[in-house]
């Protein structure tokens, strides 16, 4: 793990948007198209804001999400309108989207999907990460949490029923461990002491039960970039 810190909330937006836009632009040099996985919440929306400035070649850039509530796209909610008006708004909106909802599509087909989009190698990964250390929509010892942690799938249902950290949305799909593991580089984008005394505790110990964001860690593959500012 490597941990960036900022002194100011400015430098940690356009520091962690220059991160994002380099490690695209690196795969771009490679390879025809570049797969951008982003997470929801208020914490990242500035950065994804500053990152659809971004000079690149938003064109050959396949945008989709860690997570989404069982919402449609248009949702406020969602995090699919989120992402719609954050990053594919100015340079950004040249690139394609994929939702993990859509009408007229249930649960299961919309995973399915979301698996067989997953067949294309992800780049970047951008995770957050709650106060109760979930990330994604995997939370402390959710429903089924140990087949989503053990699953070869990309991408699963949860049932988030007596997670706090959930809210009302209780039906979600999530990133699961194995389709974070092909991801070249991965992102943690975490502010304030409250997220920082927390990613300490995630730190001194592996067990995904209590602080499912551990994954992030502990998932074979790329190292994490943590970017924090207080």
């Amino acid at each position: 793990m490597r941990l960036h810190v900022y002194d100011s909330v400015t430098q940690w937006v356009w520091g962690a948007a220059v991160s994002i836009s380099s490690a695209l632009a690196r795969s771009l040099q490679g390879k025809a198209r570049a797969r951008l996985l982003l997470s929801g919440g208020t914490t990242p929306t500035a950065v994804y804001i500053a990152l659809s400035k971004a000079p690149l070649d938003w064109q050959h850039i396949d945008v989709a999400l860690v997570d989404e509530r069982w919402l449609l796209p248009d949702d406020p909610d969602s995090n699919a309108r989120l992402v719609r008006e954050s990053l594919l708004q100015r340079n950004g909106a040249a690139a394609r989207f994929e939702t993990l909802t859509r009408p007229g599509r249930g649960i299961e087909e919309a995973v399915a999907t979301a698996n067989m989009h997953a067949r294309q190698p992800t780049d970047v990964v951008v995770l957050g990460m709650g106060e109760d250390g979930h990330t994604a929509s995997l939370f402390p010892r959710m429903r089924d949490l140990d087949l989503a942690l053990d699953t070869s799938a990309a991408y699963v249902a949860v049932d988030a029923s007596g997670c706090a950290g959930a809210g009302k949305w209780l039906r979600r799909i999530s990133l699961t461990p194995a389709g974070l593991r092909p991801a070249h580089t991965r992102l943690l984008l975490i502010r304030g002491q409250k997220k920082r005394d927390l990613l300490d505790r995630v730190l001194d110990g592996d067990d995904p039960y209590e602080y499912p964001a551990r994954i992030a860690f502990t998932t074979p593959g790329a190292p994490l970039h943590v970017h924090w500012c207080p």
